[in-house]
């Protein structure tokens, strides 16, 4: 799963949106940062999350805005190494040697 998949899904969940709603509301705040979902990474999501998608939540409904942001991006860091693809252990056995 993509860091785009992953951060809808958690929108999704955390909210009333169904999901082309919650994929919706990304994609938008994702085009006014002037960023490509194909080429997304955590640190550029965590920004739109901190300076963007409260607005657009609350454009939506959403009354803690702010709140929501935060759970959603919580449960996505919590998601293995969604930027790379590879999970801590892959990279301590490339170290390794293995």
């Amino acid at each position: 799963m993509d860091l785009f998949e992953a951060v809808s899904l958690e929108l999704e969940e955390a909210t009333d949106f169904d999901k082309l709603e919650a994929r919706g509301t990304v994609r938008l705040a994702l085009k006014a940062a002037g960023l490509d979902v194909k080429n997304l990474t955590f640190r550029q999501l965590e920004v739109v999350f901190d300076k963007l998608m409260p607005e657009e939540l609350s454009k939506r409904g959403i009354g803690d805005a702010a709140g929501t942001c935060a759970s959603v991006m919580q449960a996505v860091s919590q998601k293995a190494d969604l930027d790379t693809g590879t999970s801590s252990d892959d990279v301590f056995s490339r170290l390794g040697g293995d």
